[in-house]
Protein backbone atom coordinates (compact mmCIF):
# COMPACT_ATOMS: atom_id res chain seq x y z
CA UNK A 1 0.00 0.00 0.00
CA UNK A 2 2.81 2.41 0.84
CA UNK A 3 4.58 1.66 -2.44
CA UNK A 4 1.37 2.12 -4.46
CA UNK A 5 0.72 5.50 -2.80
CA UNK A 6 4.26 6.60 -3.52
CA UNK A 7 4.06 5.52 -7.16
CA UNK A 8 0.93 7.65 -7.61
CA UNK A 9 2.57 10.56 -5.85
CA UNK A 10 5.82 10.25 -7.80
CA UNK A 11 3.77 10.55 -10.99
CA UNK A 12 2.26 13.77 -9.68
CA UNK A 13 5.67 15.11 -8.70
CA UNK A 14 7.10 14.38 -12.14
CA UNK A 15 4.31 16.50 -13.63
CA UNK A 16 5.31 19.44 -11.45
CA UNK A 17 2.13 19.43 -9.37
CA UNK A 18 2.15 21.77 -6.36
CA UNK A 19 -1.50 22.58 -5.80
CA UNK A 20 -1.18 24.81 -2.74
CA UNK A 21 1.23 27.04 -4.64
CA UNK A 22 -0.66 27.47 -7.90
CA UNK A 23 -1.99 30.97 -8.44
CA UNK A 24 -5.31 31.91 -9.98
CA UNK A 25 -3.77 32.39 -13.44
CA UNK A 26 -1.86 29.09 -13.27
CA UNK A 27 -4.99 27.25 -12.19
CA UNK A 28 -7.06 28.89 -14.94
CA UNK A 29 -4.56 27.89 -17.61
CA UNK A 30 -4.52 24.30 -16.41
CA UNK A 31 -8.33 24.14 -16.34
CA UNK A 32 -8.62 25.56 -19.84
CA UNK A 33 -6.24 22.94 -21.23
CA UNK A 34 -8.07 20.13 -19.45
CA UNK A 35 -11.47 21.28 -20.67
CA UNK A 36 -10.11 21.38 -24.21
CA UNK A 37 -9.23 17.69 -24.12
CA UNK A 38 -11.59 16.06 -21.61
CA UNK A 39 -14.37 13.84 -23.00
CA UNK A 40 -17.92 15.06 -22.44
CA UNK A 41 -18.72 12.20 -20.04
CA UNK A 42 -15.71 12.80 -17.76
CA UNK A 43 -16.99 13.09 -14.19
CA UNK A 44 -14.51 15.87 -13.42
CA UNK A 45 -15.94 17.95 -16.28
CA UNK A 46 -19.50 17.42 -15.04
CA UNK A 47 -18.90 18.06 -11.34
CA UNK A 48 -16.25 20.72 -11.95
CA UNK A 49 -18.76 22.78 -13.91
CA UNK A 50 -21.37 23.09 -11.15
CA UNK A 51 -21.14 26.21 -9.01
CA UNK A 52 -23.72 25.54 -6.27
CA UNK A 53 -24.58 22.80 -3.79
CA UNK A 54 -27.23 20.16 -4.43
CA UNK A 55 -30.39 21.20 -2.51
CA UNK A 56 -30.73 17.81 -0.84
CA UNK A 57 -30.25 16.34 2.62
CA UNK A 58 -26.56 16.40 3.56
CA UNK A 59 -24.97 13.09 2.55
CA UNK A 60 -21.45 11.92 1.81
CA UNK A 61 -21.90 9.35 -0.97
CA UNK A 62 -19.30 6.76 -1.93
CA UNK A 63 -15.63 6.69 -0.98
CA UNK A 64 -13.16 9.49 -0.42
CA UNK A 65 -11.77 9.03 -3.95
CA UNK A 66 -14.94 7.93 -5.78
CA UNK A 67 -18.12 9.68 -4.80
CA UNK A 68 -20.04 12.92 -4.47
CA UNK A 69 -21.66 15.22 -1.92
CA UNK A 70 -25.28 16.22 -1.40
CA UNK A 71 -26.43 19.15 0.74
CA UNK A 72 -22.98 20.68 1.10
CA UNK A 73 -22.29 23.69 3.29
CA UNK A 74 -19.75 26.38 2.42
CA UNK A 75 -17.10 27.38 4.92
CA UNK A 76 -17.40 31.18 5.16
CA UNK A 77 -14.44 32.66 3.34
CA UNK A 78 -13.71 34.91 6.33
CA UNK A 79 -14.07 33.77 9.93
CA UNK A 80 -13.01 35.02 13.32
CA UNK A 81 -9.82 32.96 13.09
CA UNK A 82 -9.58 31.69 9.53
CA UNK A 83 -9.50 32.74 5.89
CA UNK A 84 -10.12 30.60 2.83
CA UNK A 85 -7.42 30.68 0.16
CA UNK A 86 -7.67 30.48 -3.66
CA UNK A 87 -11.30 31.65 -3.69
CA UNK A 88 -11.57 31.36 -7.47
CA UNK A 89 -11.45 27.57 -7.19
CA UNK A 90 -14.82 27.49 -5.36
CA UNK A 91 -13.65 24.54 -3.26
CA UNK A 92 -14.69 25.70 0.21
CA UNK A 93 -17.64 23.26 0.31
CA UNK A 94 -17.97 20.25 2.58
CA UNK A 95 -20.31 18.07 4.58
CA UNK A 96 -21.73 20.23 7.41
CA UNK A 97 -19.88 18.09 9.96
CA UNK A 98 -16.54 18.79 8.30
CA UNK A 99 -17.29 22.51 8.20
CA UNK A 100 -18.01 22.46 11.94
CA UNK A 101 -14.78 20.53 12.52
CA UNK A 102 -12.74 23.15 10.66
CA UNK A 103 -14.41 25.97 12.57
CA UNK A 104 -13.65 24.19 15.86
CA UNK A 105 -9.99 23.75 14.92
CA UNK A 106 -9.71 27.37 13.76
CA UNK A 107 -10.99 28.60 17.12
CA UNK A 108 -8.54 26.40 19.02
CA UNK A 109 -5.41 27.35 17.08
CA UNK A 110 -4.94 30.95 18.34
CA UNK A 111 -5.14 29.74 21.95
CA UNK A 112 -2.61 26.96 21.31
CA UNK A 113 -0.15 28.79 19.07
CA UNK A 114 -0.57 32.53 19.50
CA UNK A 115 -1.26 32.78 15.75
CA UNK A 116 -4.17 34.89 14.46
CA UNK A 117 -5.66 31.72 12.97
CA UNK A 118 -5.46 29.32 10.04
CA UNK A 119 -5.52 29.45 6.24
CA UNK A 120 -7.82 26.88 4.65
CA UNK A 121 -7.08 25.44 1.22
CA UNK A 122 -9.15 23.02 -0.86
CA UNK A 123 -12.09 21.23 0.74
CA UNK A 124 -14.50 19.99 -1.96
CA UNK A 125 -16.46 21.22 -4.95
CA UNK A 126 -20.09 22.26 -4.34
CA UNK A 127 -21.31 18.76 -5.19
CA UNK A 128 -18.08 16.93 -4.56
CA UNK A 129 -17.00 14.48 -7.20
CA UNK A 130 -13.67 14.37 -9.05
CA UNK A 131 -11.96 17.75 -9.37
CA UNK A 132 -10.82 19.28 -12.63
CA UNK A 133 -7.33 19.77 -11.20
CA UNK A 134 -5.49 18.01 -8.40
CA UNK A 135 -6.71 15.66 -5.67
CA UNK A 136 -7.78 12.08 -6.18
CA UNK A 137 -9.73 12.37 -2.91
CA UNK A 138 -11.77 15.35 -1.57
CA UNK A 139 -14.80 13.91 -3.41
CA UNK A 140 -17.38 13.42 -0.65
CA UNK A 141 -16.89 16.52 1.47
CA UNK A 142 -14.96 14.86 4.29
CA UNK A 143 -11.41 16.00 3.33
CA UNK A 144 -9.83 19.42 3.79
CA UNK A 145 -6.39 20.98 3.38
CA UNK A 146 -5.11 23.42 6.00
CA UNK A 147 -2.02 25.44 5.14
CA UNK A 148 0.97 25.08 7.42
CA UNK A 149 1.56 28.81 6.94
CA UNK A 150 -0.05 30.78 9.80
CA UNK A 151 -2.76 33.28 9.03
CA UNK A 152 -1.15 36.74 8.90
CA UNK A 153 -2.00 39.43 11.45
CA UNK A 154 -3.65 41.59 8.80
CA UNK A 155 -6.53 40.03 6.83
CA UNK A 156 -5.56 38.99 3.33
CA UNK A 157 -7.32 40.66 0.40
CA UNK A 158 -9.01 38.59 -2.30
CA UNK A 159 -6.07 39.29 -4.61
CA UNK A 160 -3.54 38.21 -1.98
CA UNK A 161 -5.42 34.98 -1.40
CA UNK A 162 -5.03 34.14 -5.08
CA UNK A 163 -1.29 34.80 -5.26
CA UNK A 164 0.26 34.39 -1.79
CA UNK A 165 2.56 31.33 -1.79
CA UNK A 166 2.34 28.66 0.88
CA UNK A 167 5.55 27.85 2.75
CA UNK A 168 7.44 24.61 2.14
CA UNK A 169 8.01 23.18 5.62
CA UNK A 170 10.49 20.47 4.50
CA UNK A 171 14.25 21.01 4.35
CA UNK A 172 16.44 20.57 1.27
CA UNK A 173 17.24 16.93 2.06
CA UNK A 174 13.55 16.02 2.31
CA UNK A 175 14.36 14.05 5.45
CA UNK A 176 13.21 16.51 8.15
CA UNK A 177 11.35 19.76 8.68
CA UNK A 178 12.92 23.09 7.79
CA UNK A 179 13.81 24.72 11.13
CA UNK A 180 13.72 28.14 9.43
CA UNK A 181 9.94 27.84 9.08
CA UNK A 182 8.77 24.99 11.31
CA UNK A 183 7.77 26.04 14.83
CA UNK A 184 6.04 24.45 17.83
CA UNK A 185 2.88 26.06 16.45
CA UNK A 186 2.65 23.64 13.52
CA UNK A 187 3.03 20.69 15.89
CA UNK A 188 0.35 22.09 18.22
CA UNK A 189 -2.06 22.67 15.34
CA UNK A 190 -1.67 19.17 13.90
CA UNK A 191 -1.93 17.61 17.36
CA UNK A 192 -5.17 19.52 18.00
CA UNK A 193 -6.61 18.39 14.67
CA UNK A 194 -5.69 14.74 15.28
CA UNK A 195 -7.32 14.84 18.73
CA UNK A 196 -10.71 15.95 17.40
CA UNK A 197 -12.99 12.93 17.91
CA UNK A 198 -14.37 12.63 14.37
CA UNK A 199 -11.00 12.99 12.62
CA UNK A 200 -9.99 9.68 11.02
CA UNK A 201 -6.68 10.66 9.40
CA UNK A 202 -4.16 13.46 9.13
CA UNK A 203 -1.81 13.26 6.12
CA UNK A 204 1.58 14.99 6.20
CA UNK A 205 4.81 14.68 4.26
CA UNK A 206 7.08 11.94 5.68
CA UNK A 207 9.66 14.59 6.62
CA UNK A 208 7.02 16.45 8.63
CA UNK A 209 6.11 13.25 10.42
CA UNK A 210 9.77 13.10 11.50
CA UNK A 211 9.39 16.46 13.21
CA UNK A 212 6.11 15.44 14.83
CA UNK A 213 7.60 12.19 16.16
CA UNK A 214 10.47 14.14 17.71
CA UNK A 215 8.25 16.84 19.22
CA UNK A 216 5.23 14.79 20.32
CA UNK A 217 6.25 14.42 23.95
CA UNK A 218 5.04 11.63 26.19
CA UNK A 219 1.41 11.62 25.00
CA UNK A 220 1.81 10.02 21.60
CA UNK A 221 -1.60 8.42 21.05
CA UNK A 222 -2.63 11.11 18.55
CA UNK A 223 0.29 10.23 16.27
CA UNK A 224 -1.44 7.05 15.12
CA UNK A 225 -3.86 9.15 13.06
CA UNK A 226 -1.03 11.12 11.45
CA UNK A 227 0.17 9.17 8.44
CA UNK A 228 2.96 9.98 5.96
CA UNK A 229 1.93 10.80 2.43
CA UNK A 230 3.76 12.27 -0.54
CA UNK A 231 3.24 15.98 -1.12
CA UNK A 232 1.69 17.65 1.94
CA UNK A 233 4.79 19.72 2.57
CA UNK A 234 2.86 23.00 2.22
CA UNK A 235 -0.31 21.90 4.00
CA UNK A 236 -1.73 19.04 6.03
CA UNK A 237 -4.82 17.07 5.09
CA UNK A 238 -7.68 16.45 7.52
CA UNK A 239 -10.06 13.55 6.84
CA UNK A 240 -13.08 12.93 9.03
CA UNK A 241 -14.99 9.69 9.38
CA UNK A 242 -18.37 9.12 7.73
CA UNK A 243 -20.93 11.12 9.73
CA UNK A 244 -23.36 9.23 11.94
CA UNK A 245 -26.41 8.12 10.02
CA UNK A 246 -24.62 7.89 6.69
CA UNK A 247 -25.39 4.18 6.42
CA UNK A 248 -23.86 2.20 3.58
CA UNK A 249 -23.82 5.21 1.24
CA UNK A 250 -20.56 6.45 2.78
CA UNK A 251 -17.51 4.16 2.77
CA UNK A 252 -15.35 4.72 5.84
CA UNK A 253 -11.61 4.29 5.95
CA UNK A 254 -10.19 1.44 8.02
CA UNK A 255 -8.88 2.45 11.47
CA UNK A 256 -5.22 3.52 11.52
CA UNK A 257 -2.58 0.93 12.45
CA UNK A 258 -1.57 0.58 16.09
CA UNK A 259 1.41 2.50 17.38
CA UNK A 260 2.75 5.97 16.67
CA UNK A 261 4.02 5.21 13.15
CA UNK A 262 7.47 6.58 13.94
CA UNK A 263 9.42 3.40 13.18
CA UNK A 264 10.00 1.30 10.07
CA UNK A 265 6.96 2.57 8.17
CA UNK A 266 8.25 6.14 8.39
CA UNK A 267 11.81 5.11 7.53
CA UNK A 268 10.54 3.30 4.43
CA UNK A 269 8.58 6.35 3.30
CA UNK A 270 11.62 8.60 3.75
CA UNK A 271 13.86 6.23 1.79
CA UNK A 272 11.41 5.93 -1.09
CA UNK A 273 10.81 9.66 -1.18
CA UNK A 274 14.53 10.40 -1.20
CA UNK A 275 15.12 7.89 -3.98
CA UNK A 276 12.29 9.35 -6.05
CA UNK A 277 13.65 12.87 -5.70
CA UNK A 278 17.39 12.29 -5.85
CA UNK A 279 17.90 8.84 -7.37
CA UNK A 280 18.56 8.07 -11.04
CA UNK A 281 15.66 8.73 -13.37
CA UNK A 282 14.34 6.01 -15.62
CA UNK A 283 14.72 6.55 -19.34
CA UNK A 284 11.86 6.28 -21.76
CA UNK A 285 8.54 8.04 -22.32
CA UNK A 286 6.25 8.66 -19.35
CA UNK A 287 3.47 6.18 -18.81
CA UNK A 288 0.18 6.99 -20.49
CA UNK A 289 -2.36 8.43 -18.01
CA UNK A 290 -5.52 6.47 -17.27
CA UNK A 291 -8.73 7.62 -18.95
CA UNK A 292 -10.68 10.02 -16.70
CA UNK A 293 -13.36 8.62 -14.43
CA UNK A 294 -16.84 8.78 -15.94
CA UNK A 295 -20.17 9.36 -14.22
CA UNK A 296 -20.90 5.63 -14.60
CA UNK A 297 -17.97 4.87 -12.26
CA UNK A 298 -19.55 6.82 -9.39
CA UNK A 299 -22.38 5.59 -7.13
CA UNK A 300 -25.82 5.76 -8.77
CA UNK A 301 -26.96 8.41 -6.28
CA UNK A 302 -24.41 10.82 -7.74
CA UNK A 303 -26.60 11.22 -10.84
CA UNK A 304 -29.36 12.61 -8.63
CA UNK A 305 -26.85 14.90 -6.92
CA UNK A 306 -25.51 16.20 -10.23
CA UNK A 307 -28.93 17.18 -11.67
CA UNK A 308 -30.68 18.33 -8.46
CA UNK A 309 -32.14 21.83 -8.75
Amino acid sequence: MILRSLIIAITLFSCGVSHAQETQSEEAAKRAELLRTLPDNAAKRLFGGVSNAAPLEARAIGSYAKGCLAGASALPVDGESWQVMRLSRNRNWGHPQLIRTLETLARQVPKLTGWPGILVGDISQPRGGPMLTGHASHQIGLDADVWLTPKPEQPLSKAQRETMPATNMVNASWMDVDRAHWTPGQTAMIRAAAQLPNVARIFVNPAIKVGLCREAGSNRAWLSKVRPMWGHNYHFHIRIACPAGSGEACEDQAPPPDGDGCGKELSDWLALQHKALFGPKKDGPPSRPKPPMTLDALPDACREVLVAR
